[in-house]
């Protein structure tokens, strides 16, 4: 695949979480591809954080139904919530509520994550 192909594919982002610092993270399109582009379209995007076990999640101003959803992730995947309309970040072995659509990852920083306090202001923003 060549780098182009890559641009494409990837969308590099980044979370600005208010009194912590920047999360560094990218959205993979084939994982979601509708999803994904309804996102990207809408960024920069900003929301309160939620936090659910190991999981900090906010809504944004996106319907969207299931696309390939899981009911299981991994640690460090970043989610869309159809039953919540939510950006989910999975920064532990936590599994999801309900089934999520996968929409990338989180490449640096997840640990910041683990200390969001509920109401804690994010955005999130394509970076490059």
């Amino acid at each position: 695949m060549s780098d182009e192909e890559t641009e494409i594919s990837r969308v590099k982002i980044k979370f600005v979480i208010d009194g912590l610092g920047e999360a560094e993270g990218e959205f993979v399109r084939h994982m979601a591809p509708r999803t994904v582009d309804m996102i990207v379209r809408k960024l920069p995007m900003e929301g309160r954080a939620a936090l659910w076990k190991e999981e900090v999640y906010f809504e944004i101003p996106l319907k969207m139904g299931e696309e390939k959803a899981k009911s299981t992730v991994e640690k460090a995947t970043i989610a869309f919530w159809p039953m919540g309309s939510a950006i989910c970040i999975f920064y532990g072995e936590t599994q999801p509520y309900s089934p999520v659509s996968i929409l990338g990852k989180i490449t640096k920083n997840l640990e910041l994550f683990s200390m969001v306090k509920s109401g804690t202001k994010i955005k999130v923003e394509k970076t490059g």
